[in-house]
């Protein structure tokens, strides 16, 4: 693999799981009345669950994926 095609993959995981962590947050906040407080918590509770499906999941997907793409 190409060191260019490893940066641009490193690089999406990373803003995959960033991206992951401001769900949690943004369910956090949520669930203590700071955003959005007249959908709480059930917007919250759904926020959080994204968040970490997004963090510890789709990595695990695209791994998968390229994987495949590969060839291996």
């Amino acid at each position: 693999m190409n060191e260019d095609k490893a940066k641009a993959r490193f690089m999406l995981l990373n803003m995959v799981r960033f991206s992951g962590i401001l769900f949690v947050f943004a369910g956090l906040a949520n669930g203590g009345g700071k955003l959005l407080p007249e959908l709480a918590p059930y917007l919250g509770l759904a926020l959080c669950t994204i968040g970490l499906i997004d963090f510890f999941g789709v990595p695990i997907f695209l791994k998968k994926a390229w994987k495949k793409q590969d060839g291996q």
